[in-house]
C-alpha cells in the first residue's frame, strides 16, 4: 500500500483516499497506490461501494510535473484507469477543487461521479501539445456528445460543476466544502438505492446519435482559423472521432497512437518549455524569497486612455480600487464610458452579470487632482512616451503620495532611473509596462531601476500575479527587453521594404512562422503614430534615426486601423488588413528619393533579418543582465509579442535553428547590411564556439 494512497471504511462505504500534497498528481506513488487501494476495497466483503477522495484543496489535478520528461513507470495510468472502469463493486468520485486531465480521466472511469460547487473539471493537454491519452477522447464524448467534448479537449479549458452537471460530466453537485461527507452520503445513496455498476464505455446513445453527421468537419475547418500552425488540436479531432467510428477497444488504441504521434511533435517540447517558463519566470534572480512585500489595497492611475483604461479594468477585476486622474473631465468621461463598454460587452457575452459590471465600475473613482492620490498604495503613470512631462508627473507624485506609496511609469521604451531622478525616493520607483489591450494581454514587464528596492521589486511581481498577468522582471535599457527586440526587427523589416519586398509579404513570413500578425499590421493595430512619437523622442535626445516612409504616413494622419487607414487600409467594423495602392506609391516615391533601385527579396532573407538580428539583440541583452536567463525573453514574446508557444519563445526557437547557423547568417548580413545591429554578440559568439545553446546557461 502507497502511503499517499489509504483504505479504509465507514460502515458499508469503502474509502480510498488520496494525499499527496500539493495537488494529488498522478505520480508513480499515487499511481501504484489507486490500483492497491482498489483492490483491498474489491476484496472487503463488508465494502457496497467504493468512494474515491482526495486530501487538501484539490482532487487529482492532472500528471506529475516532477516526472516530465521521464520514461513512465508502470503502472501507467490508462492501466489505473482501466482498472478502475472494470471494478465489479459500484465506484463514485467525489470531486472538489480541479479534476484535470488525468484526474478527469481517472474520474470518468469511476462509475458516478459527485462535486462541490466551487469544482471545475478540464483536459488541458492540449496547452501542452498534448491530447488526453487515458480514455479522455473516448469517454467524454459519450456523456457530452461530440461538440461540447472538442470544444472541451482543443482549448484545454475548465468547466465549471453546474455545467458538467448539465453536461452529465457530472451526476450531482453540492454545495459545502466538506468533500468528504458529500462524497459518503452520495456513496451510501448508491448503495441504499442499490446501483449497479454503470461504465462511462458502455454509455452509447449520444455516439448513435451523431454517428455520421458533419461535426467533425465543420469543426476541422473553424479549428484552421483558431489553432492555426498547431499540431496537437487537430489530433485532438482525429481521437474524438475514433469515439464514433469505432468500438471502445479499438478507440482507445486509436487515442494512444495519436497521443505518441503528440508526442514526438517538436511543438510538444515548445508547449513545455513555456508552459515551465511562466513559472520560472516569476521567481525573481537574487530576489530572496523572505522579501517583505507591501499591502497594496488601492491603486492610483494617471491617463484615462486607451491604456490606463485599460489598467484600471485589471485591479478592478480582482476588487481593488481604482482612482484615475485626468486633466480634463471631457477625457475622464471619455475614459469611463470606454471602460463601462467594454464590460457592458463581456455581459453581452454571458462572462459577467450585470450586477458584477455595476461592481467593478463602482470601484473605479475618476478625479481631475492629484489629491487623491494621498492615500493609495500604488500610482501608475499611463500618458504618451514623453520624458519631460512623466519627469513633470513624477515629481507631482513625489509631494502627493504617502511615504512607502509605490510609484510606476507604464513607459514602454523610457529610463526609468531618469524618471525616478525627478523624486526623492528612486527606491520606491519601478517600471510596470503593461501590453495593448491592458484588459486582455498577459504579460506585464517589470522594470527595475538601479536604486528601485527589493521590497518594490517583490511587490510588483505579487501584484502581477493578483491581477492575473504573467510578471517578468527586466532591466532598465531602451526598449527593456520586449520593444529594444521588436524594434530591431521593425528597422529590418522597413529596410526589407525600402530595398524591394512589399508589407505583405514580410507580414506573411512572420505570420506563417506563427505569428497572430505581421510587423506593419501590428504597427496599425497599435498606431502608427505611437512608434513615430518614439522616433522623434529619440531624434530629439540626438540619437540619428532616419527618415522612413512610416513617419509620412503619421504625418498624413494615416495612423492604423482607428483611422482606417495605415501600412493597410480597413473597411468600416473590420480588422482585416488590406494592401493599399497609395501606400504602394508612397513607398515607391521614397525609394526614388533616396535613390534606391527596388530589388526581388526572398521570403528566406526576410526570415534572417527579422529573426536572426531579434536572437543577436536578445543574446546582448543577457550579455548585459537585463534580462537574467534566456527563458524571461521567451516569456515576454510569448505573451506580449504573440511568439508562438509552441515554437518556445525566441531563445528556445534559436536552439532548434543552430546558433551556429545564426551566427553565420548574422556575420553575412555584418557585412552586406552594416550597422549595429549586426555586430555579432560576445555570448552568441562564445556559445557556438564552446558547442552551447542558450537552453545551457
Amino acid at each position: 500500500m502507497s502511503e499517499v494512497v489509504s483504505y479504509n471504511r465507514e460502515g458499508n462505504i469503502g474509502v480510498i483516499t488520496v494525499n499527496y500534497p500539493p495537488v494529488n498528481a498522478l505520480g508513480h506513488a499515487v499511481r501504484s497506490g489507486l490500483l492497491a487501494a482498489l483492490e483491498q476495497g474489491q476484496k472487503d466483503t463488508d465494502a457496497k461501494v467504493l468512494l474515491l477522495v482526495c486530501e487538501g484543496r484539490t482532487f487529482i489535478a492532472g500528471a506529475d510535473i516532477r516526472e516530465f520528461g521521464k520514461p513512465m513507470q508502470d503502472p501507467t495510468l490508462p492501466t489505473v484507469v482501466n482498472t478502475y472502469e472494470n471494478s465489479d463493486k459500484p465506484l463514485v468520485a467525489a470531486i472538489h477543487g480541479t479534476a484535470l486531465g488525468g484526474g478527469l480521466e481517472t474520474a470518468l472511469s469511476c462509475h458516478y461521479r459527485v462535486a462541490l460547487s466551487s469544482a471545475k473539471v478540464g483536459l488541458p493537454e492540449v496547452k501542452l501539445g498534448l491530447l488526453p491519452g487515458a480514455g479522455g477522447t473516448q469517454r467524454l464524448p459519450r456523456l457530452t456528445g461530440a461538440q461540447k467534448a472538442l470544444e472541451m479537449i482543443t482549448t484545454g479549458e475548465f468547466v465549471g460543476a453546474r455545467d458538467a452537471l448539465e453536461l452529465g460530466i457530472v451526476d450531482a453537485v453540492e454545495d459545502g466544502d466538506d468533500i468528504r461527507a458529500v462524497g459518503l452520503a452520495f456513496a451510501q445513496k448508491i448503495a441504499d438505492e442499490g446501483k449497479p455498476v454503470r461504465r462511462v464505455r458502455d454509455i452509447t446513445d449520444k455516439i448513435e446519435a451523431e454517428k455520421g453527421t458533419d461535426v467533425f468537419d465543420q469543426f476541422r475547418e473553424g479549428l484552421k482559423k483558431r489553432a492555426r500552425g498547431l499540431f496537437s488540436p487537430f489530433k485532438c479531432v482525429d481521437a474524438v472521432e475514433a469515439a464514433f467510428n469505432l468500438p471502445f477497444e479499438e478507440g482507445m488504441k486509436r487515442e494512444r497512437e495519436l497521443f505518441m504521434e503528440c508526442m514526438e511533435s517538436p511543438q510538444r517540447a515548445g508547449l513545455i518549455h513555456s508552459f515551465f517558463g511562466e513559472r520560472e519566470a516569476s521567481k525573481v534572480k537574487g530576489l530572496a524569497k523572505d522579501t517583505p512585500v507591501r499591502d497594496v489595497k488601492s491603486v492610483g492611475i494617471i491617463g484615462a486612455g486607451t491604456m490606463g483604461g485599460g489598467i484600471a479594468m485589471n485591479f478592478a477585476n480582482v476588487g481593488i480600487p481604482v482612482t484615475i486622474v485626468e486633466v480634463k473631465q471631457e477625457a475622464l468621461d471619455k475614459g469611463l464610458a470606454i471602460i463601462r463598454r467594454n464590460y457592458e460587452n463581456s455581459a453581452k457575452k454571458g462572462k459577467l452579470t450585470q450586477e458584477q459590471v455595476e461592481q467593478r465600475m463602482a470601484l473605479i473613482t475618476p478625479s481631475l487632482t492629484y489629491d487623491d492620490f494621498r492615500d493609495v498604495d500604488l500610482v501608475i503613470e499611463a500618458v504618451f512616451e514623453n520624458m519631460a512631462i512623466k519627469k513633470e508627473i513624477f515629481a507631482k507624485l513625489d509631494e502627493v503620495c504617502k511615504p512607502g506609496a509605490i510609484l510606476a511609469s507604464n513607459t514602454s521604451t523610457l529610463d526609468i532611473d531618469e524618471i525616478a531622478s525627478a523624486t526623492r525616493r528612486p527606491e520606491d520607483v519601478v517600471g510596470m509596462h503593461f501590453f495593448s489591450p491592458a484588459n486582455v494581454m498577459k504579460l506585464l514587464e517589470n522594470v527595475r531601476g538601479t536604486k528601485t528596492s527589493d521590497e518594490v521589486k517583490a511587490t510588483v511581481m505579487a501584484v502581477a500575479k493578483k491581477i492575473k498577468k504573467v510578471g517578468v522582471m527586466v532591466g532598465n535599457c531602451y526598449g527593456f527587453v520586449g520593444n529594444r527586440m521588436l524594434h530591431k526587427r521593425g528597422t529590418e523589416a522597413m529596410s526589407l521594404v525600402d530595398e524591394g519586398a512589399t508589407p505583405q509579404q514580410v507580414d506573411k513570413v512572420l505570420t506563417d512562422l506563427g505569428f497572430p500578425m505581421g510587423q506593419f499590421a501590428m504597427s496599425d493595430l497599435a498606431g502608427i503614430d505611437v512608434g513615430y512619437r518614439i522616433r522623434e523622442e529619440r531624434r530629439k535626445a540626438g540619437e540619428d534615426i532616419p527618415a522612413s516612409w512610416m513617419d509620412k504616413l503619421a504625418e498624413q494622419g494615416r495612423l492604423g486601423q482607428k483611422t482606417q487607414a495605415g501600412v493597410y487600409k480597413y473597411e468600416e467594423g473590420s480588422r482585416k488588413p488590406i494592401p493599399d495602392p497609395e501606400v504602394e506609391q508612397l513607398i515607391e516615391e521614397f525609394r526614388k528619393e533616396q535613390g534606391i533601385t527596388p530589388r526581388e527579396i526572398s521570403d528566406q532573407e526576410i526570415l534572417e533579418r527579422c529573426m536572426y538580428v531579434m536572437i543577436n539583440e536578445g543574446a546582448k541583452i543577457l550579455e548585459e543582465g537585463i534580462a537574467d536567463r534566456p527563458i524571461d525573453i521567451d516569456i515576454v514574446w510569448i505573451y506580449g509579442y504573440g511568439f508562438p508557444a509552441y515554437r518556445g519563445g525566441p531563445m528556445f526557437w534559436a536552439d532548434q535553428e543552430g546558433l551556429d547557423n545564426i551566427l553565420a547568417a548574422v556575420k553575412k548580413y555584418q557585412d552586406t547590411v552594416g550597422g549595429e545591429q549586426w555586430q555579432p554578440a560576445a555570448l552568441l559568439e562564445k556559445l557556438v564556439s564552446e558547442g552551447k545553446a542558450f537552453g545551457d546557461l
